[in-house]
């Protein structure tokens, strides 16, 4: 268990399983690069930052900061060793105890994050179980009677706000939401860090902040950095189990889990849409039961299982069935975006992961011609989503042979993307442009690829 009162060089040090002359060494080699040239290897150096308050001159502090992928301008903005703290973020995600005081601590490590080095590779945790069993020993949040009295208005005016920033993804895609997501994560921590409130508004508020920490989740991994992404659906998790609130925990879980079978984790991300299906019964909503059996069928379709995938599919449907004697309005902001139309996107996505273009095909094109307006795909209101599932209809038509069909499709996926920021809808695009190569001798397709070469250009 990590002491919050470490020297953060010493916890990252003991973390990492380095010894002074390793972190030396490799300080060195950073250093080097950034022509300052050699770094004396004096393990005494090491002691005298960490105990006696030796502050490090600022080319060291500098090539920490690479190392450690902490944007250089935080140097100055906290001071030594203070800037140092971010970078234990990632292993004090992964041990720390799941109290309300670190699950503030937490968000608020990873709200002041900025916009770090690109963190495209790895994930920062082999597999989800772990974490999953010691969320369920998570502490519920307290009241506070800390500072200035907020009153139970307070958490819906962050509710508002997130409501909107959910809807402002859907129009203009992930980087300057992220951003807007940040601001009010870092609003609503300084909130529950100078203030009193009642139990109750206190989990309102750690809900707020978990939902923002899942927007900023969601915007780093929709912007190509899924590692960063994973440190806020963390402390987005934490934050949940902090509020107690069945609803926010479901939906952190149900965006991680995109995270994970997206980047080669298909079992984890079931792990973690059957941890958010655990809370069905708490939650009592079917709308939501059909979103999450509908990533869970995403999942089992990434790994493979098709005689699972189709079980969720169907269950899916099940609840959807279920969901339309519901009143919408009972049901959480969260998943205002589900309709039939959105499931059989879905559907169509995992029957085209398992090898099944037709199935696939006959499910985007049913998704979209619905004779209930309401249940139809509403393409128009969600663009990037709309960009992502065109080019998997292009990609089962050109599986199928249907190459006049494909282009069509594909000419209405770019236009689609067009002002959308997304790393995921310029790289779908791409990928579709990579299935047509085997065919760009037909002059159709090559007409395609010529007209599209920059639009679709994807930045990963």
């Amino acid at each position: 268990m990590h002491d919050v009162d470490t020297h953060p060089l010493q916890y990252l040090l003991r973390a990492a399983g380095w010894s002074a002359l390793d972190f030396l060494a490799r300080l060195d080699t950073v250093h080097r690069d950034l022509g300052y040239g050699p770094i004396a290897h004096d393990r005494k150096r090491v002691s005298r930052w960490i105990r006696s308050g030796v502050v490090p001159e600022s080319s060291a502090q500098q090539a920490m900061a690479v190392m450690h992928g902490i944007p250089a301008d935080l140097i100055n903005a906290r001071p030594w060793p203070h800037w140092l703290t971010l970078a234990c973020t990632r292993h004090r995600l992964l041990d720390d105890p799941w109290t309300p005081a670190l699950a503030l601590e937490h968000l608020d490590r990873t709200a002041a994050q900025g916009d770090p080095m690109d963190r495209r590779g790895f994930l920062i945790i082999m597999g989800v179980s772990p974490v999953l069993a010691q969320a369920a020993d998570a502490v519920p949040a307290y009241a506070s009677s800390a500072g200035r009295r907020v009153g139970a208005g307070t958490p819906g005016l962050f509710e508002q706000s997130l409501a909107v920033l959910r809807r402002q993804d859907d129009q203009f895609g992930s980087n300057h939401v992220h951003h807007a997501a940040r601001a009010q994560l870092r609003l609503i921590v300084s909130t529950l860090q100078e203030s009193s409130y009642t139990l109750e508004t206190g989990r309102r508020l750690y809900a707020a902040g978990a939902e923002a920490a899942r927007q900023c989740g969601w915007t780093a991994y929709d912007s190509g950095r899924p590692a960063l992404a994973e440190e806020y659906y963390l402390a987005a998790l934490r934050a949940a189990r902090t509020a107690d609130d069945p609803a926010i925990t479901a939906n952190v879980l149900s965006f991680w889990a995109i995270a994970r079978y997206s980047t080669g984790d298909p079992n984890g991300a079931v792990d973690l849409v059957t941890k958010a299906l655990g809370y069905s019964g708490r939650i009592g909503s079917p709308r939501m039961d059909a979103m999450l059996q509908a990533r869970l069928a995403r999942a089992y379709a990434r790994a493979g299982d098709s005689h699972a995938s189709a079980h969720a599919q169907n269950a899916a449907t099940d609840a959807y069935d279920r969901a339309r004697d519901t009143d919408p309005s009972a049901d959480p902001d969260y998943v205002y975006w589900v309709n039939w139309g959105e499931l059989l996107m879905l559907h169509g996505s995992s029957d085209l992961n398992l090898g099944q273009p037709k199935d696939a095909l006959r499910r985007f094109e049913t998704a979209e011609a619905d004779a209930r307006p309401i249940d139809t795909y509403q393409e128009g209101q969600f663009p990037r989503g709309a960009a992502i599932y065109l080019a998997r209809q292009a990609e089962a038509q050109i599986a199928l042979g249907d190459l006049d069909g494909a282009v069509a499709t594909a000419d209405r996926a770019v236009g689609r993307m067009g002002g959308v920021d997304s790393v995921r809808g310029t790289g779908a695009l791409t990928d579709l442009r990579n299935h047509f190569l085997a065919q760009r001798d037909v002059p159709l397709v090559a007409s395609f690829l010529d007209r599209t070469a920059s639009a679709t250009a994807s930045p990963l």
